[in-house]
């Protein structure tokens, strides 16, 4: 498996991503995750929708906690033909005890916890932590890749505008 190395650091301390990293023009992978009742999903259950992948390490961390806010605020105003998918390795059970807490119901949280699918396809596993690093990736309704974040300091929030600008402007 490949591996990227200082690319993103947490806490300062460089850390190792598994898998490929995905970038711009890639065709999107097919991954298989489960929603927050265990059920399997997959990035395929969005075809014909432009996506944007919320990757985060866990929601009970601060700077997590206000991406998913922030995405779910944002949610409200997109095109009805877009979804938010907020992806981490949290436990379904975290991430639905996480959004029934906070009035997350806009964007759809989702767990590679189980096989790390997700994370390993489109290099955001962190190898030291088993946690997804944070970062951003937008997917037009051809599954092609338009837009990839990789947040250089997993504390930090990623750059919501550019993701979002990213997003509408595929909007037909």
């Amino acid at each position: 498996m490949e591996k990227t190395k200082d690319k993103v650091t947490f806490g300062g301390n460089p850390v190792t991503l598994l898998g490929k990293p995905i970038e711009k023009g890639d065709d999107a992978p097919d991954f298989k995750v489960l929603d927050n009742g265990l059920n399997p999903k997959k990035l395929s259950d969005y075809q014909g929708k432009i996506k944007i992948l919320s990757v985060f390490p866990s929601v009970d961390t601060s700077v997590c906690s206000t991406q998913n806010k922030r995405f779910n605020q944002e949610a409200a105003n997109l095109d009805d033909n877009m979804v938010i998918l907020a992806i981490s390795n949290d436990l379904p059970f975290a991430l639905n005890r996480f959004c029934e807490a906070e009035g997350i119901d806009q964007v759809v949280t989702l767990s590679d916890h189980k096989d790390v699918e997700f994370g390993t396809k489109y290099g955001f596993l962190i190898e030291e932590l088993r946690l997804l690093a944070r970062g951003v990736v937008v997917i037009d309704q051809n599954n092609k890749v338009q837009y990839v974040e990789y947040v250089p300091e997993i504390g930090q929030e990623p750059d919501y505008e550019a993701a979002l600008k990213a997003a509408q402007s595929l909007v037909k």
